[in-house]
């Protein structure tokens, strides 16, 4: 997909004058998905310290870092235009890596979407009540996608001849009038199934990637400041599913408490102004509090405080 319309022509051109502009030579220009995956990212750079304020009318969003230099690209588009250099690095999924078959720089993988924490599927679905029950019942037979590059590549390797149509959107309404099958991505498939149709074969599974110019990560400046964001990044996603626990607790039950509780590593033991206290620190999978809390209560701690955490660095 290109890059369209006069608003995308102003962005370009805007980027482009900002490369020769000397108070921008220490800048990072970094990329992040316009549309559905928005808010996420936003909220997933929040949560790692950088304030992201997006305007419902720039494609320059501001952001508390003056080192940084943001800017809003559509997912599908991203890795081309960091591969060319447009910016320096950014968000987008595997699969429109894939689909552009860009040359970029693969820093890390972001485990995180938009509407749950499971990988995106691009699955091969047709109607329930079709005849077809894979992708060799597809030969001759019109097949619907935005991903029409990773789609052509599938069936050629299947060895199935098969016409592979763009498209606009609503996808999923297309069977069994319009087109004979579909590949379409979902981390539910709960649309899929509103619309009667079923999985007969995945053909990608995607999740989002920090990517960056093979250039601009050979900048040592610009390597240091991507691998400090993507630290970041990587902490406040760890963070996600944590919770910190604070506990007191009188030295005859410390053995017992200390058998109960889960860490990353070793559970932070202190002595308190109370002669034979301890406090107890860890940080623990959010899923076993209601397991764990009342067993340490049971074991004689006391002062028991659960706590959010916004980054978890190893």
């Amino acid at each position: 997909m290109a890059l369209h319309g006069p608003e995308y022509k102003l962005v370009i051109d805007t980027l482009q004058a900002k490369r020769y502009n000397p108070r921008s030579m220490k800048k990072l220009k970094i990329a992040i998905p316009k549309g559905s995956l928005q808010e996420a990212t936003c909220g997933l750079f929040k949560r790692a310290g950088f304030s992201i304020s997006v305007s419902s009318r720039s494609y320059f969003p501001s952001v508390d870092d003056s080192e940084l230099e943001v800017i809003l690209f559509r997912p599908q588009e991203m890795a081309r235009y960091i591969e060319d250099g447009v910016v320096d690095c950014g968000l987008t999924g595997h699969d429109w890596i894939v689909e552009n078959n860009s040359s970029v720089q693969e820093l890390c993988e972001l485990q995180y979407s938009k509407q749950t924490k499971n990988p995106v599927r691009w699955v091969l679905a047709v109607h329930n009540d079709s005849k077809f029950k894979s992708v060799k019942d597809l030969k001759g037979k019109k097949v619907v996608t935005e991903l029409v590059g990773v789609t052509k590549r599938y069936l050629k390797k299947n060895k199935v001849n098969a016409e592979v149509e763009f498209s606009w959107g609503a996808t999923e309404v297309k069977p069994p009038h319009l087109a004979d099958a579909i590949v379409e991505a979902t981390e539910t498939g709960s649309s899929l199934r509103a619309n009667n149709l079923k999985i007969i074969d995945v053909v990608l599974t995607s999740v989002p990637k920090f990517i960056a110019n093979k250039d601009s990560y050979r900048d040592s400046w610009k390597r240091k400041k991507m691998e400090n964001i993507v630290m970041l990044l990587q902490g406040a996603i760890r963070a996600q599913e944590k919770v910190g626990l604070k506990v007191n607790v009188p030295e005859k039950h410390l053995k017992e408490v200390l058998a109960i509780l889960p860490a990353l590593k070793e559970p932070t033991v202190s002595t308190l102004a109370n002669k034979g206290w301890y406090d107890i620190d860890t940080v623990i999978d959010e899923s076993v509090v209601r397991e764990i809390v009342p067993a340490l209560k049971k074991a004689g701690a006391s002062g028991i405080v659960e706590y959010p955490l916004n980054k978890v660095i190893p």
